[in-house]
């Protein structure tokens, strides 16, 4: 990993264009420049489907971008809805925050000349399963769509206030359907807050590149407030004072970033501050890196110690406010209010320049809201052997709920990654019901990702189980055998092929986990040297 030089006026000054690097629209064919048409309006879109099923993927992260490009464009019109018009390689986002990267190196575009995925800038809002129509919410105007998400958008309205505003985004054009053939929901998961008063509106999340920028930003104000000729000892203490909450790969690999940062460039570029400097990991655990070996970790924790980057845990924060701490016998004379107060139970208020907070992820709210409610279903769905007899079962008679795990609140999909579905009536306190025991299988939705869980399994929330699922999934479509065992018929972009073996369902390959420590070293723990989706 390459340090490029850290430029304090480039931090300032650096806008937020060119997000996308210098990708093109065009491709040089002849030695003509030859433009890639893009659908603009739903009946352009149509058109260009011709006799392709639509496969409508919503969201740009690791699943849903994966997916989306790798598909046949022969077979399937893959369509990406997504607030961000990019994917954020979310590893490198650490790196990007402190300048050891630019940004443009964490991102690649959704609209790319190099493939023919089509792509709506927008929130999904609704689904409608018997019709096979996605509402979407445009976000193309929307300040959330580049950083980390902590609380559903429209948290602060009332069910009767948001009905009403739908209906004038109806009539304005920012509310509208997409027709879809196939569904595969990959739009992550929130940053997890345990409502912790302060933390959403006063922490810096590391979840996507506008948060790194505001990370990077509010490092150099940090630095240049301490230098500042009129600030006070102590003040540069608390300035410089840097707290994370978190520790898990996030928290530490940040935490290992900003010590490089701190100790190789701002040294050089303010050697007097550098002695009120801190950095601080608290974690509600006994150990960070819970998903390493114990050795693994204490070993991260020691080096962590002789470098002095303290590291508490069993520690948990109650408050994150702006101001100084208010144990002070006197307020400062000019600064406070760029000051913050973590109050930790253990230790009382702090006071902190910044807090980074990575505590885990939350439900979206698309899953834990509109997933939620009571639906019509249509006729194909598949209601598998011994759960009950097929033929006593119609799908048009039941009203059905999408299957959440109990502890995440995550799409519970069988090993083909395929949604399930129970009747309403089996979340009634009732346990005579009849449809008690009833599941069925939607062949036409998929979920992965942070969002998405095959049941009786416990795969890591990480981008190797999203990439592999997404690989999985769209080779599963390019050979058109997905519901090969469910569904002896051949979809329609499978008739020349006819599969006629049953396809195994997804397993997950353990390729190692990594987690850098900082000073050039990282810790690397188990996995196998090669794979190969199969």
């Amino acid at each position: 990993m390459l340090r490029l030089p850290f430029v304090p006026r480039e931090l300032v000054s650096r806008s937020s264009g060119g997000l996308h690097g210098n990708a093109r629209t065009g491709a040089l064919v002849g030695g003509k420049v030859s433009e890639q048409r893009r659908a603009i309006t739903i009946e352009q879109l149509d058109k260009a489907r011709n006799d392709r099923e639509r496969v409508v993927v919503l969201g740009s992260g690791w699943a849903g971008f994966t997916v989306a490009r790798t598909l046949d464009s022969s077979k399937y019109q893959a369509l990406v809805i997504s607030p961000r018009s990019y994917f954020a390689f979310t590893p490198l986002l650490a790196s990007t925050a402190v300048g050891t990267l630019e940004f443009r190196t964490a991102l690649e575009p959704v609209r790319s000349r190099r493939t023919k995925v089509e792509f709506i800038q927008g929130w999904a809002d609704d689904v409608d399963f018997k019709n096979k129509t996605i509402t979407i919410e445009q976000a193309v105007d929307d300040a959330r769509q580049s950083v980390a998400l902590a609380a559903d958008r429209h948290a602060d309205e009332t069910p009767s206030q948001r009905s009403e505003e739908k209906k004038k985004e109806v009539k304005t054009g920012k509310l509208f359907d997409v027709n879809y053939d196939k569904l595969i929901v990959t739009v992550g998961c929130y940053s997890q807050t345990f409502g912790t008063p302060g933390v959403k509106e006063h922490a810096f999340f590391l979840k996507d590149v506008g948060d790194a920028r505001k990370i990077r930003n509010r490092i150099l104000a940090c630095f240049e407030g301490a230098a500042l000729p009129t600030t006070s000892v102590e003040m540069k203490k608390q300035l410089l004072n840097f707290a994370v909450v978190g520790g898990g790969p996030t928290g530490i690999e940040f935490s290992a970033e900003l010590h490089d940062l701190i100790n190789e460039d701002m040294r050089r570029l303010y050697p007097e501050l550098i002695q009120y400097h801190n950095i601080t990991v608290y974690d509600v655990a006994e150990k960070v890196l819970p998903m390493f070996d114990k050795k693994l970790a204490d070993y991260a924790m020691q080096k962590f110690k002789r470098e002095g980057i303290q590291i508490k845990t069993s520690h948990h924060v109650e408050e994150l406010r702006p101001g100084a701490p208010a144990e002070r016998s006197q307020p400062y004379d000019v600064g406070q209010e760029y000051l913050y107060t973590l109050k930790v139970k253990e230790e009382g208020e702090i006071g902190v320049g910044m807090c980074v907070w990575s505590t885990g992820l939350m439900q979206n709210p698309f899953v834990a809201s509109a997933l939620s409610d009571v639906r019509e279903a249509p006729t194909n769905l598949h209601i598998p052997s011994p759960t009950s007899d097929p033929a006593t079962v119609s799908p048009s008679s039941v009203k059905w709920v999408v299957k959440k795990d109990a502890k995440s609140g995550s799409i519970i999909t069988d090993d083909h990654l395929r949604v399930k579905l129970v009747p309403e009536s089996s979340f009634s306190d009732s346990k005579d019901s009849k449809n008690a025991s009833i599941e069925a299988i939607h062949p036409d939705v998929f979920a992965l990702g942070d969002c998405g869980i095959i049941e009786s399994t416990s795969y890591p929330a990480t981008a190797q189980v999203a990439s592999q699922k997404a690989f999985w999934l769209a080779k599963r479509f390019n050979k058109a055998d997905i519901n090969s065992d469910i569904d002896p018929q051949p979809s329609p972009a499978s008739s020349s092929l006819n599969p006629t073996t049953t396809t195994k369902g997804f397993t997950y390959r353990d390729l190692g986990t990594l987690a850098y420590i900082g000073n050039w070293n990282a810790l690397f723990q188990g996995g196998v040297a090669f794979f190969r989706v199969s």
